[in-house]
């Protein structure tokens, strides 16, 4: 069976154009473009049209880091991937990338299979995978080429957490060498996890307990550093780096030195690090521990920084790292001692929304909010022209946006399964009416209309920024 939806009468954003026209949708592709009331889209007709005068029609966001069921500190992410993908659908996103695990004396066929295995019928909008890499020895650098050939073309490595994800320079460099040869890649988790222990011990041996102290232990000149020494090792390997999480303005000093001097040198950042600095974890009665995160929290300084590297494009995405975990019995096992707090937060469901808000805020324009958020990451794994854009050919994912809608973040209206919201009582304008994946309705009018095992596993080619 066949079916046609046709989008009349919006404003379709993509990263390169703005353009009032109707989009033919037919089998879950755009089948064709025309500017609104042209001979050209007077002759679209389908089963179902949707009305989007005075809305915009963008491409469903691609969210590239999240971390769905993810084992932590002994406990596990408090979103599955059916809730986590239901949230993210309300929130505008239709593709997420999210982290499997090797763990350390086990295969990475092993950790990709586990995380087939909670994803699969599970998930409201498509998903594809990155891989951990928590143990380099020969077995895996092999491993890494079957991945790269089956959709799986990015892994990530930590200088941080030493005896739990922790590479050191030796392990990352073999890897490094290993993507340069297969086309995939690395990103990087660049913190000096190793002096950061040294500094949580001494902290906690003060008395310096509360999770302010996760701020201030994790220092933006050891993430600058390991920034630093994760470019120069993939300079020496050969290899393009992606840095995830950037977000000490030293950090971003570092990535755009290494882009002036040609490095095919990448950087993401965060709505967090945008949003939110070291007040929020300074939060009285333990409520800093919602804000948990690394890298961490910084001074409210650091944000124009990062402003103006998502502006010069020396960063170049905005992904969420969502990572939720409830305050009550998650969150809470660090009381007494910061270094036990899960590290991260919830915000799969409001990055397009804060990125809309930074546009009325004059920090971005409405390209480039779709270009860092829709664009930028389909292109950098692989996943462009299918997703990231709205043209003909792409997938149907798509976004029916009302600019002019004002909402009030918080843990009662949200659909993330977390019992708080990192940005509680924040107004923002903008908000997703209608959502299409792969020309299925998932969000109709505000109304839920998806469905578990909606969501395939998309494969990736590799990135596409490379020559």
């Amino acid at each position: 069976m066949s079916s046609r939806t046709v989008i009349r009468g919006g404003l379709v954003i993509t990263a390169s154009d703005e353009i009032h026209a109707d989009v033919l949708i037919e089998d879950g592709r755009i089948a064709a473009l025309a500017a609104t009331g042209t001979p050209a889209a007077d002759t679209f007709t389908a089963d179902r049209v949707i009305d989007a005068t005075g809305k915009y029609v963008i491409p469903g966001g691609v969210d590239a880091h999240t971390h769905m069921e993810l084992p932590f500190g002994g406990t596990f992410a408090s979103d599955t991937f059916e809730t986590g993908t239901r949230a993210a659908a309300w929130g505008g996103t239709t593709t997420i990338i999210d982290f499997a695990v090797q763990s350390v004396g086990h295969s990475l066929r092993e950790g990709l299979d586990a995380w087939h295995a909670k994803a699969e019928g599970n998930c409201s909008i498509d998903y594809g995978f990155h891989m951990i890499v928590s143990d380099v020895n020969e077995d895996t650098l092999k491993e890494m080429d079957l991945l790269v050939e089956e959709g799986v073309t990015s892994f990530k490595q930590f200088m941080a957490y030493p005896g739990v994800f922790y590479s050191d320079d030796g392990q990352i460099l073999r890897a490094m060498q290993r993507s340069a040869d297969n086309g995939g890649l690395i990103m990087m988790h660049a913190e000096n996890g190793i002096a950061i222990d040294v500094l949580v011990e001494q902290a906690l041996a003060r008395g310096e307990t509360d999770p302010r102290y996760h701020g201030e232990v994790r220092k933006a000149l050891l993430e600058a550093e390991a920034t630093h020494r994760a470019i120069r090792l993939a300079q020496v390997a050969g290899a393009p780096l992606y840095v995830v999480h950037v977000s000490a303005m030293e950090a971003v000093a570092e990535l755009a030195r290494a882009r002036d001097d040609g490095l095919n040198v990448f950087g993401e950042t965060c709505p967090q690090y945008l949003f939110l600095s070291t007040d929020n974890l300074a939060e009285p009665d333990f409520e800093g521990a919602k804000y948990v995160c690394s890298t961490p929290l910084r001074p409210r300084e650091h944000q124009a920084k990062l402003w103006q590297g998502l502006r010069t494009n020396d960063l170049q995405v905005v992904s969420t790292d969502h990572c939720p975990f409830c305050f009550v019995g998650q969150k809470e096992l660090g009381r007494g001692d910061f270094s036990k707090i899960p590290n991260g937060l919830p915000g799969v469901e409001n990055r397009m929304d804060l990125l809309h808000q930074a546009v009325l805020d004059g920090h971005i324009s409405r390209r480039r909010w779709i270009e860092i958020a829709c664009a930028t990451p389909a292109r950098m794994f692989g996943l462009y022209p299918k997703k990231g854009t709205i043209a003909p050919g792409a997938d149907a994912d798509v976004v029916i946006y009302d600019p002019h809608a004002e909402q009030v973040m918080s843990a009662e209206t949200h659909h993330m399964n977390v019992d708080y919201s990192a940005y509680e009582g924040k107004r923002v304008t903008g908000r997703v009416e209608t959502v299409l994946s792969r020309g299925v309705p998932v969000i109709t009018e505000r109304e839920y209309t998806g469905r578990p095992g909606h969501g395939v596993f998309a494969p990736r080619s590799t990135c596409q920024y490379l020559n």
